[in-house]
């Protein structure tokens, strides 16, 4: 898809795992990152101190915001003047929170923004947002005993997975191209049409897809292209709507704020109906049976029951050939939610969007009988002993095809 490349926003990337001294506490007062030498490759070799620009975010597991403030990185020769003795240095304000809530083992990435400024982003030892920011950049940061630099980023076509999560670092990725808008605007007009209008015309512009053929990489596909369609209506309306926020020179900024927000608040709730509106379709096309957000005991709703909720209902229908399937595009902690959710399933299924994801993250999940689906185009970021247990989404089809073949052969039995 048309979402341009990593290269598109960065000249280069850093990556390291915090010691003690390196964070701010009881243990240190430096300020500084050691072994920077390194960093020769993405700030060059300064003749006087070089003050960079920099924002600071801290990103966890535990919420999609981030901890995010600006400041300035100081980079320079402590030995300047001593030939063939250079002594790099980085040192970052104490006065940051982001370093401030950081510990030893945690994983710093440095990257080097296009417009010289620069992102300084802390992420937990051990998270998901940790192994997904490795992947991203390809820093293969626990590989290194110091820093590992990347001073040429591929300029391969950004995929899905890594526009959502520049999106959580204030990164908005934009389609290159306005090819698709007369399109859209032809078939809606300038408005956001509703999820489930949105998804069919993104579909019906991929025709020569058919879910039977291979319903993972269909998938990906159809969220690809309404992304992609989604952010082309998106820039159109946007542009006149924060035209209309510049008065006389001047910016409205509560209502610049709201508007950033809505357009924030959009993008998410969107991308979750997305990806529901398509398995939907998806489901119809391979004509599975299923029921789509019944309600189930203390009127709880899981996203999807197969065969039925008929089924489900039917206390004598077999536990074993009923499935749950949740759906969220990324998982964080709400990975949990399910665990509530139809009780006569004990062994849920979660599909998500998200890759990759932690071992620490995914042994829990084990450990409370949740399966992952994740369409297969994404298994790769995975670690092996994971990908080896991961589902694909035609491995979930088949499975439930076979529950509800053998599920009314039971009941005959009984």
């Amino acid at each position: 898809m048309d979402f341009g490349n990593l290269a598109d926003h960065f000249d280069g990337v850093a990556a390291k795992v915090l010691s003690a001294v390196e964070t701010v506490g009881r243990s240190s007062n430096q300020h500084e990152l050691d072994g920077v030498k390194a960093l020769q490759e993405l700030f060059g070799r300064p003749s006087d101190k070089l003050t960079v620009p920099t924002r600071f975010l801290r990103v966890s597991d535990d919420s999609d915001e981030s901890m995010a403030e600006d400041g300035t990185l100081t980079y320079y020769d402590a030995r300047i003047n001593t030939p063939n003795r250079s002594e790099y240095r980085l040192y970052y304000p104490a006065s940051v929170d982001v370093m401030r809530t950081a510990e030893a083992g945690d994983i710093v990435f440095i990257a080097k923004r296009k417009d010289g400024g620069a992102l300084f982003i802390v992420a937990p030892a051990g998270s998901t947002v940790a192994a997904q920011l490795d992947w991203l950049f390809g820093t293969a940061v626990l590989e290194h005993s110091g820093f590992s630099v990347r001073s040429a980023l591929d300029k391969d076509g950004l995929p899905l997975t890594a526009m959502y999560l520049l999106d959580t670092l204030g990164i908005s990725v934009e389609p290159s191209n306005d090819d698709w808008l007369d399109r859209v605007l032809e078939r809606f007009g300038p408005r956001f049409p509703s999820s489930a209008e949105f998804g069919a015309f993104a579909r019906s512009t991929l025709p020569e897809l058919d879910p039977v053929d291979d319903p993972d990489s269909v998938l990906m596909a159809w969220m690809e292209r309404e992304e992609l369609l989604f952010r082309t209506l998106e820039r159109h309306l946007a542009a006149d709507t924060l035209e209309s926020l510049y008065s006389e020179g001047r910016v409205d900024l509560d209502r610049f704020i709201e508007v950033s927000l809505s357009l924030h608040n959009r993008r998410k709730s969107r991308a979750g109906r997305g990806l529901e509106n398509h398995l939907i379709a998806l489901f119809a096309a391979l004509r599975l049976r299923h029921t789509f957000n019944p309600v189930t005991e203390q009127r709880i709703r899981p996203d999807f029951i197969f065969p039925s909720i008929d089924e489900y209902r039917n206390p004598t229908f077999p536990d074993g050939d009923l499935t749950m399937l949740g759906v969220k595009t990324s998982c964080k902690d709400r990975w949990r939610q399910v665990l509530s959710e139809a009780s006569r399933v004990p062994d849920k299924h979660l599909l998500t969007l998200e890759s990759p994801i932690s071992v620490a993250q995914t042994d829990e999940m084990r450990d409370h009988r949740i399966q992952l689906v994740i369409p297969r185009p994404l298994h790769q970021p995975f670690k092996p002993q994971q990908q080896q247990w991961l589902m694909s989404l035609a491995d979930f089809a088949t499975m439930a095809e076979e529950r509800d073949r053998r599920g009314p052969a039971q009941l005959l039995l009984m």
